[in-house]
């Protein structure tokens, strides 16, 4: 135990973890400046309210980080751990659809007294462990390019999860996942005729469930979400409408120019931007810092994601490998969606900014993943020393 740990803090990731902490504190400051003034006006609550929750979900998290550090990641690949998880997944994922909270059309969150719970980011990090595991293991029994064996099982779990997360409405975590989860096959080892296979079993299975995508077609196509689309073409068109945000976050990036109107100084925040301390909190960051704000936030998570891809390039070990590219392309995709719904590149999807938009559920999962990353990184580096 004692040479464990001697071995944990010689291979100690310092670089990975100080990015981490410093996006977390850097987002609590911001969560703080962004949300003073909409607390206080729009819910009646103190302005500190939401700085202060961010830091009991930071007290939460960080544990959760250390702890995802210290247990070896070779663990998941047990039957009975990859049985435990998708049995949490699928269990939260149909439940949310009975009991979850509906919030502007979606059925997203289950609350349960003062803990608000939202299944979807549960099932990102499951399903880069549980993909990882089951692609090691058919990897080490040398059958991992057979279709029916080894692929379709894993697949199918993916769609059913894919689809009973866009059913709640959740599209942008849907398709955050499904991204994801091809970018880890990518990095599993099978041949690139196995893929072209895969991508026609997938395209089999949408054919067969698209008679129930028929059924539900009203609640997938909404009104309001139909308004977001036609804003995204035209924003200006629909500015008092379904263009609100982005109008308004354009005019806050605009403010901020190079340097910024400083800290707390913000105009947007003083009501004209819905809930900028959630998934608009990087027009905030532009308007009070600048492009140097900017530059800091993205030049962070962009470490992160080219550490997550540096330690899957450099270990043979399959788990691990598809576990850093998984968590790697989770925070890369998950920041391009933020981003481009605020600058207007692609439809709004309310997904939030790793590591600096306000939410429980996302930062306490969002340090669960970068925990599992530092264990991987630090096994890829004992690895190089006994090579």
């Amino acid at each position: 135990m004692i040479s464990y740990i001697k071995r944990y803090i010689k291979n100690f990731d310092y670089p990975l973890f100080i990015t981490y902490m410093f996006l977390c504190l850097f987002g609590l400051v911001m969560i703080y400046s962004a949300s003073m003034v909409w607390s206080v006006n729009v819910y009646g609550y103190e302005p500190d309210f939401f700085y202060k929750r961010q830091i009991l979900n930071l007290l939460v998290a960080f544990p959760v980080f250390l702890i995802a550090a210290f247990i070896p990641y070779k663990h998941y690949r047990r039957k009975s751990i990859m049985a435990t998880m998708l049995f949490v997944m699928f269990s939260l994922l149909v439940s949310v659809h009975f009991i979850g909270d509906l919030v502007n059309g979606a059925r997203s969150w289950i609350i349960l007294g003062p803990i608000r719970l939202q299944p979807s980011e549960v099932a990102k990090i499951i399903l880069i462990l549980y993909f990882a595991s089951v692609f090691t293991n058919k990897r080490s029994k040398g059958n991992l390019d057979s279709i029916n064996e080894s692929i379709a099982p894993p697949v199918t779990i993916l769609v059913i999860a894919f689809f009973l997360i866009l059913s709640e409405v959740d599209m942008g975590t849907a398709g955050i996942i499904l991204f994801v989860c091809v970018s880890m096959l990518a990095a599993s080892g099978i041949l690139f005729k196995t893929f072209v296979k895969l991508f026609s079993i997938i395209f089999g299975l949408i054919l067969l469930v698209s008679p129930i995508l028929y059924l539900v077609r009203d609640k997938l196509i909404t009104p309001k979400r139909v308004e977001r689309l036609e804003a995204f073409w035209n924003p200006f068109e629909y500015e008092l409408d379904a263009g609100f945000q982005v109008v308004n976050g354009y005019l806050a990036i605009g403010a901020g120019g190079v340097k910024g109107l400083g800290l707390g100084q913000s105009v947007q925040k003083l009501g004209y931007l819905p809930e900028p301390q959630t998934d608009f909190i990087m027009a905030i960051i532009a308007e009070e810092l600048g492009i140097v704000g900017t530059f800091i936030v993205i030049g962070g998570l962009g470490f992160i994601v080219l550490r997550a891809f540096s330690i899957a390039l450099s270990t043979q070990d399959t788990q691990a490998r598809m576990i850093a590219t998984g968590i790697g392309s989770l925070i890369g995709i998950q920041t391009f969606v933020n981003l481009g719904g605020l600058l207007g590149l692609i439809p709004l999807t309310g997904v939030t900014l790793p590591f600096i938009s306000y939410g429980g559920t996302s930062i306490v999962l969002l340090s669960l993943a970068m925990g599992i990353l530092l264990n991987v990184s630090m096994f890829v580096k004992n690895e190089k020393i006994r090579s």
